[in-house]
């Protein structure tokens, strides 16, 4: 029998939607994510790139690593708003707009010392483009591969020989990650979580859309990236 965890509103000032986001399962994503498989040590000087950053799950993620220590946090999103978004709003180093110009010129520029932690959201080219640019011994969180989901291939999907040949080469590991494997660290997780919210040290985004007639509208907008932080349908006051 599965069981289920009572929230507390006060944990969040009454935000109740924020256990559905960031103090919820994308943001304990977020943080076991980077905990468990991201290695980030304070005082390192450790470059961490998020993909998908402008989502409910990585603009916890790269945040979280700005605030357990990354030196530099550069977020990979859809749009210019996303990038001005995650770099105004969300304190991270520099934005990457994959659909404005070469990916891999820009995270040269925007990565001058490498990459050495990368949350992964979206694998394809774009994961490939910031593999070729890690560190010796550095560490893909391997959270989600969105561009690949539609195909008919295993998960996590294989790569191509030359990001095989990086991640051997370079001694980078690549695990999958489940938030649900965790299972025993979710409650002082959503703790830590909201602890961050009330310090403000963790901003919250939230893209609302009123009324579940509308849910087919706003989840297929999502799919597109139409959203910035995490997806709510408002069914009441």
């Amino acid at each position: 029998m599965k069981s289920f965890l009572q929230v507390e509103p006060q944990l969040v000032d009454g935000h109740i939607s924020y256990f559905l986001g960031a103090v919820g399962m994308p943001g304990l994503t977020a943080l076991l994510g980077v905990r468990e498989k991201g290695h980030v040590t304070e005082g390192a000087n450790q470059t961490m790139v998020v993909s998908g950053a402008a989502g409910a799950c990585g603009s916890i993620a790269g945040q979280i690593g700005r605030v357990d220590g990354c030196t530099r946090v550069v977020g990979i999103c859809g749009s210019d708003e996303k990038c001005r978004v995650l770099v105004e709003d969300l304190g991270f180093s520099a934005a990457v707009n994959y659909r404005q110009g070469d990916v891999a010129t820009a995270l040269k520029e925007s990565c001058p010392d490498g990459v050495d932690v990368y949350f992964d959201n979206v694998g394809g080219p774009i994961s490939d483009a910031v593999i070729a640019q890690m560190n010796n011994d550095g560490h893909v969180i391997l959270c989600g591969q969105i561009s690949q989901y539609n195909k008919d291939v295993p998960y996590p999907p294989p790569l191509c020989d030359e990001t095989q040949e990086a991640l051997q080469s370079k001694n980078i590991t690549r695990e999958r990650f489940m938030v649900l494997n965790y299972m025993e660290k979710h409650e002082a997780g959503i703790i830590q979580l909201s602890q961050w919210v009330r310090e403000g040290q963790i901003k919250v985004l939230e893209t609302v859309v009123d009324g579940i007639e509308n849910m087919g509208v706003a989840f297929c907008s999502m799919m597109k990236g139409g959203n910035i932080g995490k997806q709510i349908i408002k069914i009441s006051d």
